[in-house]
């Protein structure tokens, strides 16, 4: 009978458990590669809302809710490798539902403003609902960003999540049946990619973009005033009282609004009535992807660049922020708390003929892609 070697067999019984322990490590890690999960976050309007949550091998997340489509937070480490929400938000649907100024949300049928709520289309005039004033903005009274939209979710080579709506003919007083989707994607480069597409029975105007508001150091209590910012623009296109481009595109060199090589935000703000709520006229001479602004902040040492299709990029300083609104740790949201980089075609194009059109027939397909990208410097 042959003697069992029973230091052998611990020892192999060892090597085993250590490989199965190094799989267990290396599957568990490939699993955080891309992941996105969903929960119930409460119903509106008789429909069940969620939060999807995305995930990348970095720990970077990002949640969205269908309800509006909106970026709740984004969260990423900073030079020193502490974690925080780089975007405003809330952690509960109730914050939304109270109607905050658009926090991370999906706009549309028209994103910004049109002049008066009304426009011409083949001499047929359209009145939409007001709601600043005596304009149109982001989609009227109860645009793209209050409504729940139905999701779909993958993982693939990287988490994403799709969301679509459909908005109705004479929905907000737009015209046609318009079919939108919208695909948020996070990558393991800490890209925040969205791309929209939409089609539609008649012809409407058609402008989407995401409203988030961004602070780097990802403390409301600091402004984004120390914030140093770039946009690769010559030219923007200047306001009337009520926010409405006059028509006229104007060069910035000279101006406050000369962002072409990196400035501080807070430099000559008071140069602008208001802050800075603009459209910028990007120098990128056709539809492709293209690095159009980047955000940077020496507290945290987090760098935003910003890619694009669109043509133009509107500036927004959080200048209606008032402190009346509570951040989920329940510091109040002051002035200048965050920013706004909005990619989009231009205010009020569709009464302004020289500006490029925003105008979807049917047969056509509008398609668009935004990235916003965060890295550590």
């Amino acid at each position: 009978m042959k003697k069992i070697n029973f230091g052998l067999m611990i020892s192999l019984c060892l090597a085993i458990a250590s490989c199965n322990n190094e799989q267990s490590k290396k599957e568990t890690k490939e699993e955080m590669k891309t992941g996105i999960t969903k929960s119930e976050w409460g119903t509106t309007d008789g429909k069940q809302v969620y939060l999807f949550t995305l995930t990348n091998k970095n720990a970077a997340q990002v949640k969205i809710s269908n309800y509006g489509g909106t970026i709740t937070s984004w969260t990423m480490p900073d030079k020193k490798g502490n974690t925080s929400n780089v975007v405003l938000g809330f952690d509960s649907l109730s914050g939304y539902l109270a109607k905050p100024p658009y926090f991370g949300a999906t706009v549309g049928r028209y994103g910004n403003r049109i002049a008066n709520g009304k426009f011409k289309i083949d001499n047929n005039e359209y009145t939409l609902a007001t709601n600043n004033g005596k304009n149109a903005l982001h989609g009227g009274l109860k645009g793209f960003d209050k409504v729940v939209w139905d999701a779909d979710t993958l993982v693939d080579s990287v988490a994403s999540l799709t969301l679509n709506y459909t908005s109705k003919d004479g929905e907000e007083g737009y015209p046609g049946n318009l079919k939108v989707s919208v695909k948020f994607s996070l990558s393991d480069d800490d890209e925040v990619t969205i791309e929209y597409n939409a089609e539609t029975d008649k012809a409407t105007p058609v402008n989407l973009t995401n409203h988030s508001y961004f602070n780097l150091t990802g403390d409301v209590k600091n402004t984004i005033l120390d914030h140093t910012l770039m946009i690769d623009a010559d030219h923007y296109t200047p306001v009337d009282s009520t926010l409405i481009p006059t028509g006229e595109i104007e060069p910035v060199k000279g101006t406050a609004f000369d962002f072409t090589k990196p400035e501080k935000i807070g430099a000559r703000i008071d140069q602008v009535k208001g802050g800075y709520d603009h459209n910028f006229v990007l120098n990128k001479k056709d539809n492709s992807l293209q690095l159009v602004a980047s955000l940077s902040d020496s507290i945290s040492g987090r760098k935003m660049e910003v890619y694009t299709t669109e043509p133009g990029i509107q500036f927004y300083t959080g200048n209606f922020l008032n402190g009346s609104i509570k951040a989920s740790d329940g510091k109040p949201i002051n002035q200048h708390a965050a920013l706004c980089l909005e990619t989009q075609h231009f205010p009020d194009s569709p009464n302004e003929p020289s500006f490029p059109s925003t105008i979807l027939k049917p047969g056509e397909k509008y398609h668009s892609i935004t990235k916003y990208k965060i890295s550590v410097q």
